[in-house]
């Protein structure tokens, strides 16, 4: 039997790798970086002993309670509830955006019912009927003093584009709770990883019928590739094809390291709403892991802005310079007859990690029973426009 190779050591192909292993095949799986895991590769800083996600927080949440499951046969997985703070004005808030924040902000008392009338009535702008915009969309919901405190600066760094510049959708509902709540999350399952999250993707690809090679470009493989049955590609679709139809957009991040005594900021996240302050926000990781004690600790100003060439990309631009271009990769893609797209990168959308875990399950399940029924097997498994 031929092997099959996998490009990428991240959730993606380490979840399909393992998956086809299972079912006998030989798996190869290549990584350009010099580690697995991908973007939610942890690692003890040396200095402080902290545990650090070294591409910035990933806390895990999910409904699936298959793939909660699925995560916890890799390692334990520890509670932890991601309670984000937001600097604005010289004050600290609560995200999202609840019934204390509103209450802080407008230096009032509303009871929930009281809190929904005044924002709905008093604050929401109720004359943009269909919202073009963020902006829009965000004034239609929360009005114009909530939304200049916590989405217009946050997002302009965020982006490095004016809400004015950016679709409606991507604000979907309404960011405002009427209670207390401070969860940052709504879902059923919620923790972090005791070990962090590189020996749950150690554990993964651990299974005799894995190779996995680190240190390693697509590229060195370009000329190999009818040396196997299939190919598994979770890189940059654009990457894929050497950018041949230009690059596809993506945000990047920079980190600015800082260590210091004790506690620096009393939270795990604290956002910078106001576009004076240079940074999005500060992590600071010992609050990732509260059953652990350190006495120093590290902490991490973290910087939005395009990706360039030699760049990390974080998370996928998508506006409509972006769509037609990826339509196009899209048409090449489907053109191919033995290598399949998935995750993040591969189909140039933002995935949390349940879903990119949930997504790698059905790919590897629906690879194994196009095999059984002698099907094609398609360049996407999802919907990628």
């Amino acid at each position: 039997m031929k092997k099959i190779l996998t490009i990428g050591a991240g959730f993606s192909g380490a979840v399909i790798a393992r998956e086809l292993a299972e079912q006998g095949y030989q798996i190869e799986v290549i990584d350009q970086r010099s580690h697995i895991a991908g973007n939610c590769y942890t690692k003890r800083d040396k200095e402080t002993e902290v545990m650090v996600h070294q591409y910035g927080p990933h806390i895990f949440h999910t409904d699936d309670e298959q793939v909660w499951n699925y995560v916890n046969q890799h390692g334990e997985m520890m509670p932890y509830t991601n309670r984000v703070k937001s600097t604005v004005g010289g004050q600290v808030y609560s995200l999202p955006v609840n019934l204390h924040t509103i209450n802080q902000f407008f230096g009032k008392a509303f009871s929930p019912k009281e809190a929904h009338d005044f924002i709905v009535n008093e604050q929401a702008d109720k004359t943009i009927d269909e919202p073009q915009s963020f902006e829009e969309q965000a004034l239609k919901f929360v009005g114009k003093d909530l939304y200049e405190a916590f989405f217009k600066g946050y997002t302009q760094k965020q982006w490095g584009l004016s809400p004015t510049k950016l679709p409606a959708s991507i604000l979907k509902r309404l960011p405002v709770r009427f209670n207390y709540n401070d969860n940052y999350f709504f879902h059923k399952f919620q923790g972090m990883p005791k070990d962090g999250y590189t020996p749950i993707v150690q554990s993964i690809l651990n299974h005799d019928n894995i190779t996995v090679k680190l240190g390693t470009n697509f590229d060195d493989y370009r000329d190999k590739l009818d040396d196997y049955e299939h190919i598994f590609y979770t890189g940059a679709l654009d990457g894929f094809y050497d950018y041949k139809l230009g690059r596809l957009g993506y945000r990047t991040l920079d980190f600015e390291r800082h260590t210091d005594e004790g506690d620096f900021q009393g939270c795990a996240v604290m956002n910078y709403g106001e576009e004076s302050v240079p940074y999005t926000r500060i992590s600071e990781h010992k609050h990732f892991t509260p059953w652990e004690n350190h006495e120093k600790t590290v902490y991490f100003k973290e910087f939005s802005r395009l990706a360039e060439e030699k760049d990390i990309p974080y998370y996928p631009i998508r506006l409509i310079d972006e769509k037609t271009m990826l339509e196009k990769y899209i048409e090449l893609a489907n053109q191919e007859t033995k290598v399949t797209f998935v995750g993040r990168l591969a189909t140039y959308r933002y995935l949390d990690m349940d879903v990119t875990i949930r997504e790698a399950l059905d790919v590897a399940q629906a690879f194994l029973t196009a095999k059984q029924k002698n099907a094609k097997i398609p360049a996407f498994m999802v919907n990628v426009l």
